[in-house]
């Protein structure tokens, strides 16, 4: 073999294969060929019915505590309107506020369309925890169906509790940072006031986002996910969600301003939109699995005696390994080995053989 073969690559090719090599590059390679934007663009279908059966159960729940307390509310249709642009609005949007304060489940009618809107969202959280278990490579729960859905039902609870604070602890910051400002002399109407309450806002969404994205992954999807890997990867999705969140309020804001076309242009961005928030959740759970990956960290849940077995396979595997390796060497050594030397190594070579071929069988 010449030199010029056996030398690494240089110039382009050199500089393609580190690119190759990049971890985000490895990411979006493992997203592509896991199926992620076919997994993205079905959940965003899903989500777009998904997001009015949420928003009427949970309106039509929790309704109550919210009509009683304005502050509240306010805080709350603020944090959702800013979580899903141009769906909630007065004007130009699919849902008004008024029909979401009217939404009640009492009597059989609304009780059987709230139990079919419920089955709806809850279909979407069933196909989310399949497409992310699916690209970590798992196959699908071997848990109860009836169970599955108690589980997805009870996060479901479990979120719409923390939309309900994450509003509570948007009123208590503002009227803090009211009472500390007046306190200090600065108009809460300032420049910095304004900025203040902007940030603080940012800041709470950006921890809804990263808790959310985190129970996807760990509790609704099942995969024990280290700590630093899910918390890692669910910031970097917060963030990204966040930053996808104020260019959806901008976009969504240009396609409604033509009356004739509002609902429609609504209706297609949030689509979209909703597309682009899959796609960023599902990019997510491929960064923490090829991150895993690297590690060498299984995504698969094992019992103390799997991976008992399993050390044990990897110490077979590298004896094996090792067994060859001293093969290879003794054969090549044996032409020009003395003939002294020559009947040792066949007798060393005629053990390993019989060593590979117990191993094997």
């Amino acid at each position: 073999m010449t030199e010029a073969a056996t030398e690494a690559p240089r110039g382009i090719p050199a500089l393609f294969e580190r690119i190759m090599r990049t971890r985000p590059v490895r990411v979006m390679l493992h997203y592509s060929e896991s199926g992620g934007p076919l997994f993205a663009s079905g959940l965003a279908f899903q989500a777009l019915f998904a997001i009015f059966a949420a928003l009427f159960v949970f309106f039509a729940v929790f309704g109550f505590v919210l009509r009683d307390n304005a502050a509240l509310r306010d805080s709350l249709l603020q944090l959702l309107t800013s979580s899903v642009p141009g769906l909630i609005g007065d004007r130009n949007a699919l849902v008004s506020i008024d029909t979401l304060l009217d939404s009640t489940i009492l009597g059989w009618t609304g009780v059987i369309a709230a139990a079919g809107l419920l089955w709806t969202a809850l279909n979407f959280l069933g196909s989310l925890r399949q497409a992310v278990r699916i690209l970590f490579s798992l196959p699908g729960p071997t848990v109860l169906f009836v169970l599955l859905k108690l589980k997805d039902a009870g996060l479901a609870l479990v979120f719409g509790a923390v939309l309900i604070v994450s509003a509570a602890l948007s009123v208590f910051s503002t009227s803090f940072v009211d009472v500390a400002f007046d306190v200090l002399g600065i108009g809460s109407d300032s420049t910095l006031g304004r900025v203040t309450g902007t940030v603080v806002g940012l800041l709470i969404m950006l921890a809804l986002d990263t808790a959310t994205l985190a129970g996807s992954f760990r509790i609704l999807s099942g995969i024990p996910i280290p700590w630093k890997n899910l918390w890692v990867g669910a910031l970097m999705g917060g963030i990204a969600l966040g930053a996808l969140k104020v260019l959806g309020t901008q976009l969504l804001g240009g396609a409604s301003r033509n009356p004739l076309l509002a609902s429609f242009a609504v209706l297609i961005g949030l689509l979209i939109w909703f597309n682009l928030v899959c796609q960023v959740i599902l990019i997510v759970a491929s960064w923490i699995s090829v991150g895993m990956s690297d590690a060498g960290i299984s995504a698969r849940k094992r019992t103390p005696d799997e991976i008992e077995r399993e050390r044990e396979e990897q110490l077979r595997l590298a004896r094996r390994t090792l067994a060859e390796a001293e093969r290879e060497r003794l054969r090549a050594a044996l032409p020009d080995a003395s003939l002294l030397k020559r009947r040792r190594l066949e007798k060393q070579l005629s053990r390993l053989e019989d060593e590979l071929a117990d191993a094997a069988a």
